[in-house]
Parts: structure tokens; sequence; C-alpha cells
């Protein structure tokens, strides 16, 4: 055999799941906790995929292409790879009598998906606070609740009764009510600054950092103590060619660091999975704020250990 010493490899390039795993790896955290994923029946996901090729009005004429436009079990394979251990299954309805057919749906994936936090959704209806109610005992963890897509005020009185149950059963809220990437009748702070004046204690998550309104929604998590923000889309390059996150602001989101929680968008993001941890990262607020944002916070809010 030869005394020659051996010459190192040269290393592979880093995998998409490297970059990712990486990420959380330095943190010295165990992964990541992803408040906002998105699985739904497959014909519906089909069509808000169709939605977004055909540049439709509610995502403001841009070019959007899915990142992760693949089977069911190919996404949650990804997420597994990239160390997700826990994430959710926003699902939303455009429609009356749309959400409790949602919900049904949501309990057996929920059941059949290790990590999935179980998550239900709402519609101003008759019945609402009937099915919230029935959700909530069948173990939802989390609503979603798109007031972009669904076109209504979060403030209709149907859905007062949900929004105290809600708030207390202590289940989070992942509300969509920026006006980006465009806006729509009810969008804006204003409106659900009405429905947090009547239910203070509900748990809030503010979806895309409140997007482009993000200093009024940082002015909502200063007021409620049980407000949320979480960072869905905000800080990446995409993002910020559309609507830039205000660097005066950087303070306030540093002081909130214990109620950010990291967001996604995925499969429906049209870059990388890791573009969003990499802007996180930029935004250079220190270790200990990503820890919180992209772990420790999820883990303490649906009580992962």
């Amino acid at each position: 055999m030869s005394d020659q010493p051996k010459t190192p490899e040269t290393p592979g390039p880093v995998t998409e799941a490297g970059a990712v795993r990486g990420f959380w790896e330095r943190l010295g955290l165990p992964g990541l906790v992803d408040v906002h994923t998105h699985f739904m029946p497959e014909r519906v996901l089909r069509k808000v995929w169709q939605y977004f090729d055909g540049l439709g009005p509610l995502t403001g004429g841009i070019e959007w292409p899915i990142a992760y436009r693949e089977e069911e079990d190919q996404r949650l394979a990804r997420l597994r790879e990239f160390g997700v251990r826990a994430f959710t299954a926003m699902l939303y309805p455009h429609k009356p009598g749309m959400a409790r057919w949602l919900n049904d749906w949501a309990v057996g994936f929920a059941r059949r998906t290790p990590g999935c936090l179980h998550t239900s959704t709402l519609f101003p209806e008759d019945g609402v606070a009937e099915y919230v109610r029935e959700a909530v005992e069948a173990g939802a963890r989390v609503f979603k609740a798109h007031v972009q897509v669904g076109a209504y005020d979060p403030g209709d009185e149907l859905l007062d009764p949900a929004w105290g149950l809600l708030a207390e059963a202590g289940v989070p809220v992942v509300i969509h009510c920026g006006s980006g990437p465009a806006p729509g009748k009810y969008t804006g702070p204003e409106p659900v600054g009405r429905v947090l004046a009547r239910h203070p204690r509900l748990r809030l998550v503010v979806a895309h950092m409140g997007m482009p309104e993000y200093e009024d929604f940082l002015g909502l998590a200063e007021r409620y103590g049980q407000v949320r923000l979480d960072t869905t889309m905000a800080f990446t390059d995409f993002s910020e060619r559309l609507a830039p996150f205000p660097r005066r602001a950087l303070p306030r989101l540093a002081a909130l660091g214990d109620r950010i929680l990291l967001g996604s968008d995925f499969p429906n993001i049209p870059y990388p999975y890791a573009d969003q941890l990499t802007a996180l990262e930029r935004l250079d607020l220190g270790d200990d704020w990503l820890r919180a944002v992209c772990h420790d916070n999820g883990a303490k809010l649906f009580d992962l250990g």
C-alpha cells in the first residue's frame, strides 16, 4: 500500500436541505417551528396554484412561480428533510358553507401526519360558533383566518362569539389581515384592531408581519400582549422589492422578539425555503433573537417541550 497521504475530498455542493439544517444546527436548535405552511384538500390546493398562475388580483398581478409544486407526500418529506419539527395546515374558505368541510378534512390530515399542528378555519356565517367549538373540542391547535381571500370584516357580528370562544380557549389564530400583496375592502389594521378591542386576550398571529402596514401591526402587538406576528415572506428579496420593511422599525422588531414566529408560506413561495431563513439572519438582530423566532416562541406557544 502507498504511504502517500490521501488528498482531502472536495466538499460537494450544499443541498437545499443541508442549507436549512445548517442554519438551525448552527444556532443549537432541535429544528424549526413553522406556523405558516399550507396543506389542504388536493383539489383545493390545485385551484390555489391555478390562481397564482393566473396572476389574479389578490396577488397584485405579480409573477408567482410555486417553488414546491409537488405531491403531498413529497412536500411532507421536504419538511422532514428541512428539520421542521412542527408545522401547520393553513386552509381557508372563500365562501359560506366551506369552512366546516375544510375542518373535517383537517382532522384526518393532522391524525395521519406527524408534526402537523391540527389547523382549523372559520367564516362569518350562521353556525360558525358551533363548528369552531366542535373543532376546538376535536383538538384544533391553531386557526387560520384570511380576510383578504374571504373578503369579510373580521369584526362581523357573526364572528364575535367565535372570537370570544377562541380567546377563552387560548387557541391561536393566524390571520392574513394586512393589505399585501393587494389590498382588500377589510384589510389593514383598523378592522382587526376593533376585534382586539373587544377580545384583548385573543391570541392573534398577524401573518406576513402585516405587510405592508408593518409598523401599524407592530403597534397592535405593543398594545396587546397576546398579539404576535409571523415572518411569512417578510424581509426576503422578493418582498423587499414590493413592500420593504422600514429599517427604522428594527428596534421595535427586536424588542418584540418573544412574539415573532417563523412562517414561510411553504409550498406556495416563489423562491427556496432557505431564503426566509437567510432574510431573518441578515436583519442582524442576533442569535438569541433567531433562536426565539425560529423555534422557541412557537414551541412555547404550542407547548411542544
